[in-house]
């Protein structure tokens, strides 16, 4: 977290890319937000509405919600150290940002830009 209590973003790259097989979904057309939750997680629900309404409004872009208890070796591989993280990908796969925390609306929107 931020020093204002936003959700930390930073320039974290993780060589390779996440594929429908890997994430268990379908990738969006032009951005897929992927984000990791836990069954008790108040701000889960929270950002699972948000994600939600922002691949609603942007067309070609998917929302996927992974389950980090039931994905452990997916977590520990891409370095998820708690949720909500959310991953941003471009069309291919490759994470173009990431955020811990729950994300306001217009920071998810603006991480979108840089993705597609």
């Amino acid at each position: 977290m931020s020093s204002d209590g936003r959700p930390r973003v930073d320039g974290e790259t993780w060589e390779g890319s996440l594929d429908a097989a890997r994430l268990g979904a379908e990738l969006g057309e032009r951005a897929t937000l992927v984000q990791f939750s836990s069954a008790f997680c108040q701000p889960c629900r929270a950002t699972r509405r948000t994600l939600a309404e922002v691949a609603r409004m942007v067309d070609g872009v998917a929302h996927v919600e992974i389950d980090a208890e039931a994905r452990l070796a997916l977590v520990r591989e891409l370095g998820i150290s708690r949720t909500p993280t959310v991953l941003v990908l471009d069309a291919a796969g490759r994470i173009v940002r990431r955020a811990a925390g729950q994300p306001r609306t217009a920071d998810v929107v603006a991480a979108l830009g840089r993705a597609m």
